[in-house]
């Protein structure tokens, strides 16, 4: 019988009671913390971070195969709040992981994650998947009107908020097209309604310091990516000075969705720091 089990077979005032003596517990460091949890750490922990209009099960794919090659993994639930406030988040949750640390991140979270490790000397690898790689000052609108090819605003739909801010989300006749031509219709139909907004603002917040300047990066580009430029991310990689750069030709931005083979794959060359 588990110990909440047994307080609650004690009435309310007992589960209050349960709930402080765990935190207390937790404080003292009697109970394993999320990474205690996870596996030894004969190789280094896959943090995985989704992107706008996403959720963590679009890495499912990517995960399976991590976890039967014998990786750690865990997976972030990006906020969508804004830049600094995400990668805040990001960052909290990183300083629970102990031991070396691969940080991958998809779409608008390459920017969540730019400046989310800053001051983290566990992490040793960034993955950019279908990924932004700011540099100081540089916002998400910004970067992708520095090249042709992008087509995702004219799908972008404002909800407005009683607290007087704005959230976007995709129209659901645009996502199947914008961000996963090569997966089944049905499917993509499907990840437009399970889609969450992003604040708009999102788009407009600037990057603080990379931390691609001194942490290896690894860029995993999709060349039928129609929200982020492919030259765009080339441009990126080529300024980060990637020690790997893979296209995935023919895929879309939802690749690690419709190629998670070869996106785990990157990511464990990642973690083996390995080049390419």
């Amino acid at each position: 019988m588990s110990i909440l089990s047994a307080f609650r077979r004690r009435g309310p005032a007992s589960i209050v009671a349960a709930a402080v003596a765990i935190t207390a517990l937790l404080v003292a460091g009697l109970v394993p913390s999320l990474a205690d949890a996870a596996h030894p750490r004969a190789k280094p922990t896959i943090v995985l971070v989704h992107g706008a209009f996403a959720d963590s099960s679009s890495w499912n794919g990517v995960v399976k195969r991590l976890h039967k090659d014998g990786y750690p993994v865990l997976s972030v639930a990006n906020p969508l709040r804004g830049v600094s406030s995400d990668a805040t988040y990001v960052s909290d949750y990183l300083r629970t992981i102990k031991g070396p640390i691969v940080l991958v991140g998809h779409s608008y979270a390459g920017f969540v994650n730019t400046n989310a490790v800053r001051g983290n000397s566990n992490v040793k690898a960034l993955v950019y998947v279908d990924a932004f790689a700011p540099d100081t000052g540089e916002t998400g609108g910004g970067l992708i009107g520095m090249f042709p090819g992008s087509t995702l605003v004219p799908t972008l739909q404002q909800v407005r908020l009683r607290n007087g801010g704005t959230d976007l989300i995709v129209r659901q006749d645009k996502f199947w097209q914008q961000f996963g031509a090569d997966l089944p219709r049905e499917q993509g139909f499907q990840l437009a309604v399970a889609q969450r907004p992003i604040v708009a603002t999102s788009f407009t917040d600037r990057s603080g310091k990379p931390v691609w300047r001194t942490v290896p990066s690894y860029f995993l580009i999709a060349t039928g990516d129609r929200n982020i430029p492919p030259a765009l991310q080339d441009f990126m990689a080529k300024r980060a000075r990637a020690k790997a750069v893979r296209h995935v030709n023919g895929a879309s931005h939802l690749v690690m969705i419709s190629e998670p083979g070869i996106t785990a794959r990157f990511i464990e060359l990642a973690a083996r720091g390995g080049k390419g």
